[in-house]
């Protein structure tokens, strides 16, 4: 097996919207040659008031404490979006590469949405890197533009040797239940036609390379059967 695959793939809860039932995660992929990649990571340490929905739990440096790991310890951070739930402690990384879609990262710099986690996501230039479109980011490891949810918001596609491809939507389709060709829009969202557009991309991916496991960002129902950390996916 070549030394730069994919070992595993780990999963966190990190918070909650009791409101919703919604979890609020993190993923770490581990790599054969023993490169860290964190996948988000969670709300910020103090929730600031337009968050007051969401609920902190085990945060992320905690959980990775658990399983020996530092957050020096992690090599690069995916961010997906820089939303509050997905980008809340970007800082704590210091020697990690940020990966982020590059129409993300420059709508993000005059976008109130993203005020709240600028302290977390607004690193050093020479520590961010701005990639456009579908990559392969590692052997194994793919990086895939869904827009829709925010501008250049980026889903993760992780092949593992015994568990096959995983496809992580994170927010391009956060729920179980949207994933589908059928349209739901009722006229209201201004970014419906970019969720859908994105949403086929998914799952036109998900039929061509037959992916057994979708694992929906949001999703409490199917969280509750998943292997969380400190077990995993191999």
């Amino acid at each position: 097996m070549s030394q730069t695959a994919v070992k595993r793939l780990y999963m966190m809860q990190v918070g909650n919207m009791p409101q919703y039932q919604i979890p609020i995660v993190c993923y770490l992929v581990q790599m054969e040659d023993g490169h860290n990649i964190l996948i988000d990571t969670g709300l910020p340490e103090i929730i600031p008031e337009e968050g007051s929905d969401f609920e902190n739990g085990q945060n992320v440096t905690v959980q990775l404490a658990s399983i020996g790991l530092t957050p020096d310890d992690i090599d690069t951070v995916i961010s997906t979006h820089y939303d509050l739930d997905h980008a809340g402690r970007h800082a704590a990384f210091k020697e990690a590469q940020y990966v982020v879609q590059r129409v993300h990262h420059l709508d993000a710099a005059t976008n109130p949405r993203f005020a709240a986690t600028r302290p977390e996501w607004d690193q050093p230039s020479e520590r961010i890197r701005l990639v456009d479109g579908d990559m392969e980011l590692l052997p194994g490891l793919e990086l895939i533009e869904t827009s829709g949810h925010v501008l250049g918001h980026q889903s993760v596609l992780v092949r593992l040797p015994k568990t096959g491809t995983v496809l992580l939507p994170i927010d391009a389709v956060s729920l179980g239940k949207d994933f589908s060709r059928d349209e739901h829009a009722d006229g209201s969202n201004p970014d419906a036609e970019a969720i859908r557009i994105s949403t086929v991309k998914l799952l036109d991916l998900v039929e061509r390379e037959q992916i057994g496991l979708v694992i929906f960002g949001h999703d409490q129902a199917q969280w509750a059967g998943l292997k969380t950390l400190p077990e995993y996916y191999d």
